[in-house]
C-alpha cells in the first residue's frame, strides 16, 4: 500500500510538472524535429491556419475579374490588366515580406500582421463594395506578402536540415494550400453572385479571423520557430525596427493604391524591378568565381524563366476565363446544374488534391521502371499538357450553341488536363531551386522564383486584355469567338515552350552536373 501510494504520489508530481511545462514552458527546436511517426503535429497547426488564409486569398481572386465588370463597369480588357497588375503586386510582396521575416519580424509577427492586414482589407470591401474595393486591395496585397512567404517557410523547420520526411510534409501542407482554394474559389463567388458581394468578403474577412484565432492557440508548440532574428538585440531597439516595418508597410497603401488604379504605374514599377533583379542576379554570378557554381546557378535561372513562361499562360484562369465562363458557358456540368464560375475558380484546387497523390505514384513507379523523366522534361511536359488544355478551351467553339453558350463538360475536362501539367511542374520548382542554388544565395534565388510568378501574372493580365480587345462585336457569339481564338494561341505558345525545353534540355542537363 505504501509503495502504491508513493507511486501515485510522483506520477501525480511528474504529472502536474510535466502539464505546467506544456502550457507554460517553451517547447525546444530538437524535441519538435525529434518526433515519431510521419507527420510533426505542428504540421496540421500550420496546415489548419494556412487553409483558412487560402481562402480568403483565393475566394478574392476568384471574384477580382468578375466583379471589375459586373459591379465597377470596367470593360473586359481593363479588368484584365488590373487583375494582372494586382497578382503582380501580390507575388512581388511576398518577396519583400519574407526579407522583412528574415531580417526584423520573425515569421510569427509577420503572420500575424499579414493575416491582421488581410481581415481589414476584405472587411473594408465587405462594408462598401464599390466605393472602397481598390483600397480593400491594397491592404490585401501587403497582407498576404507578409503572410504566405512566411508560414512556408515554418513548415521548413519543423524538420532537420536531412529529414527525408520533409517532403512528404509539404505535400500535405500543399493539400491544406488547395482545400482551402477549393472551399474558398466555390463558396465567395457563389455569395457574390447569388446573395451579396458584402457577403462574400465578410466570409472572406470571417475565415482568415478563424486563421489568426488557430494560431493564436497553437503557435506555443512552436517554440523558438518564426521567432525574431533581433531578440538578442536591446528590445527598445528591436521595437522601434518592428513598429517602423509596421508603419511603413501601412503607409505605402497609398502607392500600391495608385499602381492598381493605373497599371501603366504598374508596368514601370514591375520593369524597375525585373532589370534590378537580373543586375543583382548576374552581380552574385560573376562574384561565385568558381564556374561550376556559376553553371548551376544559370541552370536555375533557366528554370526560373520557363516558370515566368508557364505562369503567364496558366493564370488566365482568375483573368479571361473568369469572364469567359461568366458569359459563354451553359450550367449543366455531367447532368447536374451548377454556376460556371464555382467550376471555374474551384476545379484547378479539386482536380490538384485528386490528382496529387496519383502523380506522385506515377514517378514513383516509373522511377522503379528506371523510365522516371527527369526534372527537365518534367517541366517540358507540363507546358506540353498545358498547350492541350488550352486547346480544349479552343475547341469548346465546335459545342456553342446560335447564342454563343458553350459546354461546361468539356471546359471542365480542360481544366483537368490543366491541372496535370502543373503538378509535372510546380510542386518540383522550389525544390530543384534549392538544389540547384548555393545556400548562401537562396534567399536571392527564391526571391527571383517568386519574382517570376510576378511578372507571370502580369503578363497574363496583358495577354488576357489582348484576347479582350480581339472582340469586334457585341454579341455573345463574337466574344465566343475572339476567346478561344485566342486560348488557339496561348495553346501554340505553350506547345512551342515545351518543345523548345525538351530539346535544349542536354544543355540546361550539362549545366546541372551531378543535380538531378
Amino acid at each position: 500500500m505504501r509503495i502504491f501510494h508513493e507511486f501515485v504520489t510522483k506520477y501525480l508530481i511528474l504529472t502536474l510538472f510535466q502539464w505546467v511545462h506544456y502550457y507554460y514552458g517553451q517547447i525546444t527546436i530538437e524535441e519538435i524535429q525529434n518526433f515519431e511517426g510521419k507527420y510533426p503535429k505542428q504540421l496540421w497547426y500550420l496546415f489548419t491556419v494556412e487553409m483558412w488564409e487560402r481562402f480568403c486569398f483565393y475566394g478574392m481572386r476568384g471574384v477580382l475579374t468578375f466583379f471589375m465588370v459586373d459591379q465597377l463597369l470596367l470593360k473586359d480588357d481593363a479588368a484584365n490588366l488590373q487583375y494582372g497588375a494586382i497578382q503582380a503586386f501580390v507575388y512581388a510582396f511576398t518577396f519583400i515580406g519574407g526579407i522583412f521575416a528574415d531580417k526584423i519580424l520573425g515569421f510569427k509577427k509577420s503572420l500575424f500582421f499579414g493575416g491582421i492586414v488581410m481581415i481589414l482589407g476584405n472587411l473594408l470591401i465587405a462594408f462598401a463594395p464599390q466605393q472602397m474595393f481598390y483600397y480593400g486591395i491594397a491592404f490585401s496585397i501587403i497582407g498576404t506578402g507578409f503572410f504566405k512567404p512566411n508560414i512556408s517557410s515554418m513548415v521548413g523547420e519543423l524538420y532537420h536540415e536531412k529529414d527525408p520526411r520533409r517532403d512528404a510534409g509539404y505535400g500535405m501542407f500543399y493539400a491544406g494550400i488547395n482545400i482551402g482554394g477549393l472551399l474558398g474559389g466555390a463558396l465567395c463567388i457563389y455569395l457574390g453572385k447569388y446573395h451579396s458581394w458584402t457577403l462574400c468578403f465578410l466570409a472572406a474577412a470571417i475565415v482568415m479571423v478563424a486563421g489568426l484565432i488557430t494560431f493564436l492557440l497553437t503557435k506555443k508548440h512552436l517554440g523558438p520557430i518564426g521567432d525574431s532574428p533581433l531578440l538578442a538585440m536591446p528590445e527598445s531597439k528591436r521595437k522601434i525596427r518592428e513598429i517602423a516595418v509596421y508603419v511603413g508597410s501601412l503607409l505605402s497603401i497609398p502607392f500600391i493604391y495608385t499602381m492598381v488604379i493605373n497599371t501603366d504605374y504598374t508596368d514601370y514599377f514591375m520593369y524597375t524591378i525585373g532589370i534590378v533583379a537580373i543586375g543583382y542576379f548576374v552581380f552574385e554570378l560573376l562574384k561565385l568565381g568558381e564556374i561550376s557554381l556559376q553553371k548551376k546557378l544559370i541552370a536555375a535561372f533557366s528554370f526560373i524563366f520557363f516558370y515566368f513562361l508557364f505562369n503567364a499562360i496558366y493564370e488566365q484562369s482568375g483573368g479571361s476565363l473568369s469572364l469567359f465562363a461568366k458569359d459563354n458557358l451553359n450550367s449543366n456540368l455531367l447532368g447536374f446544374t451548377i454556376d460556371p464560375n464555382v467550376v471555374n475558380n474551384s476545379s484547378n484546387t479539386f482536380f490538384v488534391i485528386v490528382l496529387s497523390p496519383l502523380i506522385g505514384l506515377l514517378w514513383l513507379w516509373l522511377a522503379k521502371k528506371k523510365i522516371e523523366p527527369n526534372t527537365l522534361i518534367k517541366f517540358g511536359i507540363g507546358f506540353l499538357f498545358l498547350s492541350a488544355s488550352f486547346y480544349l478551351f479552343y475547341y469548346t467553339k465546335f459545342f456553342a450553341n446560335i447564342d454563343g453558350i458553350t459546354s461546361l463538360n468539356l471546359f471542365t475536362f480542360a481544366y483537368l488536363v490543366t491541372t496535370i501539367g502543373e503538378l509535372c511542374l510546380g510542386p518540383i520548382g522550389m525544390s530543384i531551386i534549392t538544389k540547384l542554388s548555393p545556400k548562401k544565395l537562396f534567399g536571392m534565388m527564391m526571391g527571383l522564383w517568386f519574382l517570376a510568378s510576378a511578372f507571370g501574372q502580369l503578363a497574363a493580365g496583358k495577354l488576357g486584355a489582348a484576347i479582350s480587345q480581339s472582340n469586334g462585336g457585341t454579341t455573345l457569339m463574337s466574344k465566343l469567338q475572339s476567346y478561344t481564338d485566342g486560348y488557339y494561341t496561348l495553346a501554340i505558345y505553350a506547345l512551342v515552350a515545351g518543345v523548345f525545353l525538351i530539346v535544349i534540355s542536354p544543355i540546361i542537363r550539362k549545366l546541372m552536373q551531378e543535380v538531378k
